[in-house]
This record gives C-alpha cells, sequence and structure tokens, in this order.
C-alpha cells in the first residue's frame, strides 16, 4: 500500500524515539527560555525578596538590585504614581510594578501589547510576595499601562485568576 499523506514510517519512528526527551526536558525546558528580570527593590523590604522567590519559582532567572532610591526609577521608566509599589522590575523592554503574578508576566510576555508594561498597585494582601501564612488574599487587578493609558489586564484573587 501506497503513503499517500506525505510522511513516512521512518519520519513518525524518529519523532516517536524523541518523545521521551521532550517530556524529560518538560518544566526544566521552558524555564531555561524564559528571560531574565532585573529587580530593584529597597535592601529593607522582605515582601519584596518574597516576590523574586515567587518568580524564581516559575523559573524566572531573576537579578535583584538594591537601591535606596526606586522612586527615581520609577519615575524614569514612566511608572505612573497611582501604580506605584514597593519594587520595580524591568524584563525585555517593559517594566512590572509591585506584586503582578508571574502567570501575568509570562502571558505579557508571550502576547507583548503595545505598552510600558504590568503593575499590582500598593500591596495587596494574598498577592505573591504579600501571601504570608494566615492571609486571607483579596481580590486585586494587574494593570497594563502605556503611552495609551491604562486597563485592566487580569484580575486574581491570591495567587489564582480569577
Amino acid at each position: 500500500m501506497r503513503n499517500t499523506h506525505g510522511i513516512g514510517r521512518r519520519a513518525i519512528l524518529a519523532g516517536m524515539g524523541a518523545l521521551p526527551l521532550l517530556l524529560a526536558v518538560g518544566r526544566a525546558g521552558w524555564a531555561a527560555t524564559l528571560p531574565l528580570v532585573t529587580v530593584t527593590k529597597d535592601p529593607s523590604c522582605g515582601c519584596c525578596g518574597a516576590w523574586v522567590d515567587h518568580l524564581r519559582a516559575a523559573g524566572f532567572p531573576v537579578r535583584v538590585v538594591e537601591s535606596d532610591d526606586v522612586d527615581a526609577l520609577k519615575s524614569r521608566l514612566g511608572v505612573p504614581a497611582e501604580l506605584a509599589s514597593c519594587h520595580t522590575a524591568e524584563v525585555e523592554g517593559y517594566v512590572v510594578e509591585g506584586h503582578v503574578p508571574a502567570a501575568a508576566l509570562t502571558r505579557l510576555l508571550a502576547e507583548r501589547p503595545a505598552a510600558t508594561g504590568l503593575a499590582v498597585p500598593g500591596m495587596p494582601a494574598g498577592s505573591p510576595g504579600m501571601d504570608y501564612p494566615g492571609t486571607v488574599p483579596e481580590p486585586y487587578e494587574v494593570v497594563l499601562f502605556g503611552s495609551k493609558g491604562q486597563e485592566t489586564f487580569a484580575r486574581f484573587l491570591g495567587g489564582r485568576q480569577v
């Protein structure tokens, strides 16, 4: 019988042979492709360190810069005062302000909207880095901001998108 589908038996077998390797790479392979996130934070802030831990647990490589003047960076990067939080990050040309969940950051990098970045204003209880034991999470919005204004990018309750 002649193969009229354009896929040969050898190609199928070769693909099947690669399957265990692809499965073994799994999350490690995805993590290797995530870009470096540079986080600028006050040296004495503990919740900023907890947010960095959240990003690393999601597979992002993170570089931390300690600074006593994070506000100057926020101003230079165009973070609106009403969106300010306790730390500011930079990743692939975007600004990430505050306790933005890694899931929202991953979506931002996949969709690449024309924007300055994402922000979670303030320090919502239960957001990544503010999710201490016994904390009752509150709903909060991740805001996309830039030259076209601000809009809701995602809504979360704790670390879970709603």
